[in-house]
């Protein structure tokens, strides 16, 4: 798969935190003139991602489809498995490049460098990897896919298992972001990013509707102060949006809410001053 400008559209979801991470690369790495992105509507119930009319919606270029599914089948017609979001998408090859996340965020942390306008940004710097892959493997397990576990836990003892090493995680994060800036010290990461698209949705949803409501983020200082930090990038600012991420978790998780009512609050202000600058570190212009 080339990297040629114009070749590969981004399919997202502003609501899921593992789309939201492809999300942010594109930004952050300054692909906007090079991958073009579709962006889903926010509820997904019983036929998956669609591209339903709604505010933030970008209709898919590829078929006009009305939903996600069928670009799959138009990759492999005898496609049963799961369809999720990203995908990147090879408009030359007609096909699916690949819908794994963490494939996905190398691709364009590294591989479009040459193109004009691209920023040279390494977020999986080769003296960090080591470290990077360890935090990132914590992260994923306790935190990522942690406040998932706890969500849709269906009983009392593994909710409670989840929830408990999600927030020993939280604890840990806090201590080693109070004596640096960045998770793998003074230099901003993918393991920040991988972090932060969790972190950016805890209060408004997972405190409340996964029910992992042993502390807020906010009460967190130096994980608060990280996560507004990030999120005032001004690469990163628009790719947050509370209400695709709060109304896809109310209203498309029927099992946990069955209702589909959304809640009005919290308010999270992520422009509030943060202080992290007081910490030697690289700081990001993008």
């Amino acid at each position: 798969f080339p990297a040629e400008s114009g070749r590969y559209q981004l399919y997202v979801s502003y609501a899921c935190p593992w789309a939201h991470r492809a999300l942010v690369f594109r930004a952050l790495k300054g692909l906007e003139a090079h991958v073009g992105v579709s962006v889903v509507h926010w509820r997904m119930l019983e036929h998956g991602w669609t591209f339903e009319e709604g505010p933030g919606v970008v209709a898919d270029p590829v078929l006009g489809a009305d939903f996600l599914h069928q670009l799959y089948t138009h990759t492999t017609p005898d496609y049963t498995g799961r369809v999720t979001v990203p995908v990147l998408y090879d408009l030359e090859a007609d096909r699916i490049v690949s819908n794994e996340s963490a494939e996905i965020i190398r691709m364009l942390g590294s591989a479009f460098d040459g193109l004009p306008g691209v920023r040279p940004l390494d977020l999986y710097p080769e003296v960090l990897r080591a470290e990077i892959d360890a935090i990132n493997a914590r992260v994923y397990d306790a935190v990522n896919n942690g406040v998932y576990k706890a969500g849709f836990a269906t009983e009392q003892g593994p909710y409670e298992e989840a929830a408990t090493k999600l927030f020993d995680a939280l604890d840990d994060l806090e201590a080693r972001l109070a004596r640096q800036r960045w998770l793998a010290g003074d230099v901003f990461t993918e393991a920040d990013v991988r972090l932060f698209t969790t972190l950016v949705r805890f209060d408004a949803v997972y405190h409340g509707h996964f029910k992992c409501n042993l502390r807020r983020l906010r009460d967190y200082p130096n994980l608060w102060a990280w996560t507004r930090e990030i999120a005032q990038f001004d690469a990163v600012r628009g790719t947050i949006d509370l209400q695709h991420i709060q109304r896809h978790y109310y209203e498309s998780q029927r099992t946990v809410n069955p209702s589909g009512i959304f809640p009005i609050g919290p308010v999270v202000d992520f422009d509030a001053p943060h202080d992290r600058s007081r910490l030697a570190g690289q700081a990001i212009a993008a």
